[in-house]
């Protein structure tokens, strides 16, 4: 793990900084043009992107000469660190953000609570928020049991409450899972007149794992980052999970457990056809083996818009 900060402080004295904040955190600056995408990702995720081990918004950035802020956490911090507060107060104090045209806020999870709770010190941005938690504050989300362990965490102070965070932001586009009751629970706290709900059903609980596999979140902030991002645009955008192989397969069980069979069938089928993949052609035979006959005049085409 040292090695890869070497590198990083290296690659940061290159393109503009790279510093330590307190224990946990540290900020990652490449310095270019009026454009700025700013992202918060954690160590772990950076160091599995393969090969360059750089950040997500690095890689977006780097091609385009856009100017690039990262924000990295070590652990499951939620960025809940006076030193992160800090550092983001300095900025505001600099003007930093009021340098560039384009400000766009990025972060998924626990990672998209910090993009929302912070993205307050740029009015005016876009923020893209996957799977973002609202709080861990007991008193607004003790329903959520997945993060027990880190409700001792402050958030009641500064930078806390993520959603009255976006107040200032010209559009907040929210991606979940609605069937993932916890991330659908929190979405519903950011409900404001600037955000706009992408639902992804039935994506299961790594949202954001199958959207970087499929290569939408890239497309996603390079979009953002031209200013041109838009419900139509990521729509477009997410047709890709229809080649994703673990997507359909999911949607195969979920379609076959509800007892639809016949639909599961025609999915299979269709999957088969256009990936030309004979273990979906095995399974499309399978279920439709299984599959009740329906009347002629229900059969539609419907079941393209599922995949």
């Amino acid at each position: 793990e040292e090695e890869w900060f070497a590198r990083m402080e290296r690659l940061g004295r290159r393109e503009g900084f790279f510093t330590r904040l307190g224990r946990d955190h540290c900020a990652f600056f490449a310095d270019r043009e009026s454009t700025l995408i700013v992202t918060f990702e954690t160590v772990d995720s950076i160091r599995r992107r393969q090969p360059d081990e750089v950040p997500l918004g690095f890689s977006v950035c780097e091609n385009r000469d856009w100017s690039h802020l990262c924000l990295m956490a070590q652990g499951p911090t939620w960025y809940r660190d006076p030193a992160v507060y800090e550092f983001i107060d300095g900025l505001v104090d600099d003007a930093f953000f009021d340098a560039y045209d384009q400000v766009v806020f990025f972060g998924a999870g626990m990672a998209g609570y910090a993009a929302a709770a912070f993205s307050v010190a740029a009015p005016g941005a876009t923020v893209i928020l996957v799977q973002p938690q609202a709080t861990l504050d007991p008193a607004f989300a003790g329903w959520d049991t997945r993060f027990t362990d880190h409700r001792r965490l402050n958030f009641t102070d500064r930078y806390g409450y993520a959603p009255d965070m976006t107040d200032g932001a010209a559009q907040v586009y929210l991606i979940h899972d609605p069937l993932q009751t916890f991330d659908a629970m929190h979405a519903a706290l950011f409900r404001r007149p600037q955000t706009t709900y992408l639902p992804c059903r039935g994506m299961g609980p790594d949202l954001c794992g199958t959207l970087m596999a499929t290569h939408v979140l890239p497309s996603v902030l390079s979009a953002a980052g031209t200013g041109a991002f838009d419900p139509h645009i990521f729509w477009t955008f997410y047709r890709a999970r229809r080649n994703h192989v673990p997507y359909l397969r999911r949607l195969l069980n979920r379609l076959d457990s509800a007892g639809q069979s016949r639909r599961a069938a025609m999915v299979a089928g269709n999957a088969g056809q256009r990936l030309n993949d004979e273990r979906f052609r095995a399974r499309a035979k399978e279920l439709s083996g299984r599959a009740k006959p329906a009347p002629a005049d229900t059969l539609t085409d419907q079941t393209a818009g599922q995949t």
